[in-house]
């Protein structure tokens, strides 16, 4: 099984070959933790790592 690719610019978890959030190509597969965010307007995490939007995040990218 193969890891998860994650967008190096905003760490979001990515399934194709562009981020849909930035429109980056730039990923990476090593990435350690992750948190999903229903409602990031709603979230005081998601405000305080600067999220705009649901999904499910790296905590850490190289």
């Amino acid at each position: 099984m193969s890891r998860k690719k994650v967008c190096k610019t905003c760490k979001i978890f990515v399934e194709g070959n562009e981020c849909p959030l930035c429109k980056g190509k730039q990923f990476s597969v090593n990435w350690q933790g992750r948190v999903h965010f229903l409602d990031a307007n709603k979230s005081g995490i998601a405000k305080k790592i600067n999220i705009k939007s649901k999904g499910e995040y790296a905590i850490k990218c190289r």
